[in-house]
């Protein structure tokens, strides 16, 4: 795993998830709703980028990515388009899709698209409906930034599992997020989120649980890719692959 920006990374590499066993058996819930952006959508991405480095992150994700002309692709959870806009720009070919279940903000995200000359396609949809919004297609990769942390445990897990389904055999999954906060000083910089998000929503993250449920929407060579310390505590990029012929391990109902 690559550390970004810290003195000691030995310190932070070295220590494993504490998520609790409880986070890996509830039941599914009931769809719920999302967090939405900020009332000013124009204060959206330079706050982002204020709080969580977004900068760095985002081309550590790209670069993971690796995107390729002829790829389907899907961003779930795009937000203003930033990260389509990069993925258009290294890939021309790529064929794209955003979704968000934000309209306002699925605006802008159209206008950035279209100013930055990048041709996506854009849906409204929750994470929980990324397979279905493919109408029977399978895509090649998918990537989402920022979105886990703010949804119920069973938000998450049904999204993993709508991902799994959304994914060619073989393809891959790459998540940035914030993750397990391996330390005090990690703990107490992402209160912030916390009080924002909510802590029912953001606590698994902060044990460390996005990993173990991959793994057990059947994702198989799951894997901390990079690490990032922000003002706002530590962001992860995770990276997992949909087995070419092995099962999902665990249904939803």
């Amino acid at each position: 795993m690559r550390v970004d920006n810290v003195s000691d990374s030995s310190q932070i590499s070295g220590m494993q998830s504490t998520a609790p066993n409880r986070y890996l058996h509830d039941a599914a819930a009931p769809r719920g709703g999302f967090t939405p952006a900020f009332p000013l959508l124009g204060l959206y991405d330079p706050v982002v980028r204020l709080l969580s480095r977004d900068r760095a992150w985002r081309s550590a994700l790209l670069d993971r990515l690796a995107p390729r002309a002829g790829e389907l692709i899907v961003d779930a959870g795009c937000g203003t388009g930033t990260f389509l806009v990069e993925a258009g720009r290294r890939a021309p070919g790529a064929e794209l899709i955003g979704m968000d279940p934000d309209t306002r903000i699925l605006q802008r995200a159209g206008g950035k698209l279209a100013e930055a000359g990048v041709t996506a396609d854009l849906q409204q949809g929750y994470l929980r409906d990324t397979a279905g919004l493919l109408a029977g297609r399978v895509a090649a990769k998918i990537s989402c930034s920022l979105v886990f942390h703010q949804v119920s445990l069973a938000e998450k897990r049904a999204g993993f599992a709508a991902m799994y389904d959304a994914l060619t055999p073989g393809g891959t999954l790459l998540i940035a997020d914030y993750g397990l906060q391996r330390t005090a000083a990690m703990r107490a910089l992402f209160r912030l989120v916390q009080i924002v998000d909510g802590f029912t929503d953001t606590q698994p993250n902060a044990d460390g649980v996005l990993p173990e449920l991959m793994r057990e929407a059947g994702f198989v060579d799951v894997e901390e890719t990079d690490l990032f310390v922000t003002a706002t505590g530590s962001v992860s990029i995770y990276r997992a692959i949909r087995p070419a012929k092995a099962p999902r391990l665990a249904q939803l109902d």
